[in-house]
């Protein structure tokens, strides 16, 4: 079944009401959307796109943009967005990867792009939504009938590729179909209640699974309407809660709201909902958005391979630290080396299976039997435990693992750890060379500004050795003005272990 079939319904039930509120008030109805969705499906058909081609897209974030994956899905084309901030380089490796028939790009970056691609189609969009793609189409959807039809596809067929963030490695191209998608959006929208009534704070960028499929999905499949922000601006944020009903976000946005004075329980009375996702939220930043707003965020876990896989409850405990439960139709394990599952507490290797876990890489079939084990599970690479009320909680990546002195040390546990401590505004935990123990644990601190007085690393040490086992505490203490971290929060640990590779092993 093709994913926009599932669109389709809602934009001919909703019709006349409003899907997309703009920054300057302009508001897109759902009969607006399938118009412009429709119109562009037949630009692309008039491109020689054809069914299974891949159209890559790096271009800013537009109402335009949103149509334009939609209008791919229609035709059966595979889209691929990459960050608008790629570099040349970059660039140049998602295009060799992927082959696209069509590339889309910003006006501005166009001669750069055309560089790259030789003899391939290019077209433009900016942010306005204006460029030779959308040249002779009607973005005010009044030029042409929806036609709400799609090209039919198994459930297999590729929807989407996103590429993974990267931070180890060359990224690799995550494939998933339309089956993927469509099972995963409608149990998030069971799971987190949304209705048409739904009005989404989006300021997420769009090149992502968060804010591509999940916060989009969520609106689409729901008939909601949202508040479209062009990025994330946490002034545009405050002013539209009042209102809206739902913000999806990573941890800085709740960590910035909180730096807000115009921000309280008044500010957030309509929100029924704050989500948190991409990256783990500190439990002290749960603790103090909850005091502040009276709202307990609800936090999620997700890759881009699997879309969404656990979920704190919307309605029931929400647990500080902790992502939930597995969502409806997804298995999620915890093993040992050995293949066994661990015990309630014990930390292991999270493996997933379930309609929303991609098939594979893109280009990459030989990597089957080292990314799955022989029954099917996804073997994500995080590494997680159970709690006593089957909460699954996430202590890191595998690779983030540090092994000092034979013994296994969590990065998580340590940051969360530092960030109790006064003064420290945000922290990171990695692992450099160290003579004796193999590796040594080092701690990277960005301290507080507003905080009388300076830390040390002995007074940071001396903290911690109340709280953690001697092996768990940092050998050395760095303190710098800001931590490394990609475009969805996530903190660069590659890049601090490489700045700070000989830190133990000098002199």
């Amino acid at each position: 079944m093709n994913f926009f079939a599932l669109f389709a319904k809602t934009i001919a039930t909703r019709d006349q009401e409003g899907f997309l509120q703009a920054t300057d008030g302009k508001i897109t109805s759902y009969r607006q959307l399938g118009s412009i969705v429709s119109q562009l499906a037949d630009k692309l058909r008039a491109l020689n796109v054809q069914v299974g081609d891949r159209v890559l897209v790096k271009a800013p974030k537009s109402s335009a943009m949103i149509c334009t994956y939609l209008a791919c899905l229609k035709a059966g084309a595979i889209f691929v967005p990459i960050n608008p901030d790629a570099t040349q380089d970059e660039t140049d490796y998602f295009i060799q990867e992927t082959e696209p028939t069509l590339i889309i790009c910003d006006p501005h970056g166009a001669d750069a792009c055309g560089k790259l691609v030789g003899r391939r189609r290019i077209q433009t969009l900016g942010a306005e939504g204006t460029g030779s793609l959308t040249e002779g189409i009607d973005l005010n959807g009044a030029g042409k009938e929806a036609d709400l039809s799609s090209v039919q596809l198994a459930d297999d067929a590729p929807a989407a590729i996103l590429f993974t963030s990267g931070t180890t490695g060359k990224p690799k191209g995550a494939v998933l179909s339309h089956e993927n998608l469509r099972s995963n959006a409608l149990t998030l929208v069971k799971q987190w209640g949304f209705q048409s009534s739904d009005v989404l704070i989006h300021a997420l960028p769009i090149f992502h699974t968060h804010g591509l499929f999940v916060a989009m999905h969520c609106v689409l499949v729901s008939g909601a309407k949202m508040i479209f922000l062009p990025k994330f601006d946490i002034s545009q944020i405050v002013d539209s809660l009042p209102k809206a009903t739902v913000l999806m976000g990573v941890p800085t946005f709740y960590s910035r709201l909180l730096q807000q004075a115009d921000f309280d329980q008044s500010t957030a009375k309509n929100i029924r909902l704050f989500i948190s996702g991409s990256a783990p939220l500190p439990a002290e930043v749960f603790l103090a958005f909850e005091k502040r707003s009276g709202h307990r965020p609800l936090e999620r876990y997700g890759m881009t391979e699997t879309n969404m896989i656990c979920s704190n409850p919307l309605m029931g405990e929400r647990v500080a630290g902790s992502v939930g439960r597995p969502l409806e139709g997804v298995t999620v394990r915890i093993c040992k080396p050995d293949g066994s599952e661990v015990e309630q507490g014990e930390v292991g290797s999270i493996q997933v299976k379930g309609p929303n876990v991609f098939n594979g890489y893109w280009k990459r079939p030989d990597r089957r039997a080292e990314d799955f084990t022989a029954d099917g599970f996804f073997i994500t690479g995080d590494m997680g435990s159970w709690d006593a009320h089957d909460y699954l909680t996430i202590s890191g990546r595998s690779k983030e693992l540090i092994i000092s002195g034979g013994f296994n040390v969590y990065p998580k546990e340590v940051e969360n750890q530092l960030l109790k401590i006064a003064g420290v505004a945000d922290a990171a935990v990695f692992g450099v060379p160290h003579q004796d123990l193999g590796e040594g644990v080092v701690a990277a601190i960005v301290l507080d500004p507003a905080f009388p007085g300076k830390l040390t690393g002995d007074e940071v040490k001396a903290v911690l050795k109340d709280k953690l086992s001697g092996y768990k505490l940092p050998k050395a203490t760095v303190f710098i003005d800001a931590l490394p971290r990609n475009a969805m929060g996530k903190i660069q640990r590659g890049s601090l272990q490489k700045t700070y590779h000989t830190l133990l092993t000098e002199g």
